[in-house]
């Protein structure tokens, strides 16, 4: 049976990590509003950038579009034998389930494309360790970006471009998926599988192919023409959708850390009253068989 002093210190642990959770929760608290306005500012620019991309694409002459360089980024590969993975999780543990349910996707989409060599992107400490561990699937980690959270920058989306696109220039990649959560509110947040490249699959087939191809610019005069304003558009049309996907992942984590901690710290407090509890009485039973006790020996001697 645990003494009153072990239960003390059981008591003095618990305050201390109640005190440690509740400091995380006040930090992810402060920054979750800066995380949710620069997610607000930047859906649109991504929306517009998407549509503009798709609304080009459909105006241009197929045969004349073929020989441009940025044609590979639209065209679908069929005979590939490989595919590429974009994970972003976060850099920490102690987020509730948003790194779990983020790990049980990609495992799902792995094992949906376990006949593949798989590349991986690993943005986050977590997707990183997680893909090391995982035996009896070809996987090589093309790239990694570590310690970008909670400070994400427009750098990080750039960089990160640049090295999927070079990814994608092997003819082999038949395509790139993007795992990330997205932020919906500060109790919920989404996982979302998706696909980046090729575009023609997942631009035109998301926004409805049929619709996108009725649409026309026949009071419009380009300069340049629509491919090279297209090629100049597409580097800044990736940058600006990493961008989106990781301000969405840093706000999440910041949500899901803060309900993770706040539930912690109510934990840590029930704890510590049923300890407090259980320390009373103990107490009480202790002074109640002493006085016990002195009241007996009083009686032997009375008698």
């Amino acid at each position: 049976m645990a003494s009153l002093r072990d239960i003390r210190k059981h008591i003095s642990s618990v305050k201390n990590i109640k005190q440690i959770t509740y400091a995380m929760k006040m930090v992810a608290a402060a920054r979750i509003k800066r995380a949710q306005n620069a997610i607000l500012a930047s859906r649109p620019f991504a929306v517009e950038m998407k549509q503009l991309i798709a609304d080009l694409y459909c105006e241009l002459e197929s045969e004349d579009f073929k020989a441009s360089p940025v044609y590979n980024l639209f065209a679908a590969r069929r005979q590939a034998r490989s595919a590429a993975l974009v994970l972003i999780t976060s850099d920490k543990g102690l987020a509730g389930s948003f790194n779990t349910n983020l790990l049980k996707s990609a495992l799902a989409w792995l094992k949906e494309n376990s006949g593949k060599k798989i590349y991986a992107v690993c943005v986050g400490k977590k997707s990183r360790d997680f893909l090391k561990r995982l035996k009896g699937l070809d996987i090589e980690i093309a790239h990694e970006m570590v310690g970008i959270f909670p400070k994400v920058g427009y750098v990080h989306a750039n960089l990160l471009a640049e090295n999927i696109a070079g990814l994608y220039s092997n003819p082999d990649v038949e395509s790139v998926t993007l795992v990330y959560n997205e932020f919906k509110s500060l109790l919920a947040q989404r996982i979302v599988s998706v696909g980046l490249l090729p575009l023609e699959r997942h631009i035109l087939v998301g926004a409805g192919a049929g619709d996108w191809g009725k649409r026309e610019f026949r009071d419009f005069d380009f300069e340049p023409d629509k491919i090279k304003l297209l090629e100049a558009l597409l580097p800044r049309y990736l940058d600006a959708q990493l961008y989106r996907v990781l301000l969405e992942s840093q706000a999440a984590e910041l949500a899901a850390r803060m309900n993770a901690m706040e539930s912690a710290s109510k934990n840590a407090a029930e704890i510590i009253e049923s300890l407090t509890l259980k320390l009373n009485k103990m107490r009480q039973t202790m002074i109640t068989t002493e006085l016990n006790e002195i009241v007996s020996g009083a009686e032997a001697l009375g008698g």
